[in-house]
């Protein structure tokens, strides 16, 4: 994955570092041009995830917080795959998953969204992808919210994800839309994305993997490299 974030960049999809529409990349851009530093001994024989243990319910964010009752909101399941540049899978990616409640407030104590707190969601979640490197989440299908980035400012409905690679060090971050959304159009995070990158944010509904009285299905693939790579975020 680190080659993806040093060396592959395809600047017709990634996002630049600075966007000025979006305020805060104003103070966080690098002003200076990037060092690439060597990968040190104990990040290359460092622990792989082939082995990392995790929970029965880690990978269903609509029960692994439940206290008095299921969680409020539309049920969904999110699945796909990670990919090379070739269409080949990438196993035993760890997948990390974090998002907002069905009334857009996060569980954070920054968070000061004048919505409510779900005592039974907590937003968060991992998985592995498998030897043909498929993955699935089940949750809760995130509401909008405001941001303060400018006048009458809201976020799409959206849910953050963190691929690892190797080891610890190789980190990819990225955001996936919903189809439809109106609030695409006003949003600068989004829209600081290369035209030919953004459609690869936007998940696509599935009707053939929606299970029946229980979750509507998205589709959202992951691809590390090439032309056709998800945009991430790289700064």
């Amino acid at each position: 994955m680190s080659e993806i974030i040093y060396n592959k960049f395809d600047w017709d999809v990634q996002p630049p570092r600075l966007s000025p529409e979006y305020k805060s990349t104003v103070l966080r851009a690098p002003t200076k041009p990037l060092i690439l530093t060597k990968q040190t001994l104990s990040e290359l024989s460092g622990p792989v995830f082939g082995d990392f243990n995790l929970g029965p319910l880690d990978h269903d964010l609509s029960k692994n917080s439940i206290v008095n009752g299921e969680p409020l909101g539309e049920r969904i399941l999110v699945h796909g795959r990670v990919l090379n540049e070739n269409g080949q899978p990438i196993p035993n990616t760890l997948i990390e998953i974090w998002q907002a409640n069905s009334c857009g407030r996060y569980v954070h104590k920054v968070d000061q969204h004048d919505a409510p707190l779900d005592p039974n969601f907590l937003g968060a979640g991992r998985c592995m992808s498998d030897a043909n490197g498929n993955y699935k989440f089940y949750t809760i299908k995130p509401g909008a919210y405001p941001w303060g980035n400018h006048y009458n400012a809201w976020r799409p409905n959206h849910i953050h994800f963190s691929l690892f690679g190797a080891n610890i060090t190789n980190r990819l971050v990225t955001q996936m839309y919903f189809p439809g959304d109106p609030l695409l159009q006003y949003d600068p995070i989004f829209l600081g994305v290369p035209p030919k990158g953004r459609d690869l944010l936007i998940s696509k509904f599935d009707m053939d993997a929606t299970e029946e009285g229980y979750a509507l299905a998205y589709r959202f693939d992951f691809v590390l490299r090439g032309n056709n790579a998800t945009p991430f975020e790289n700064i």
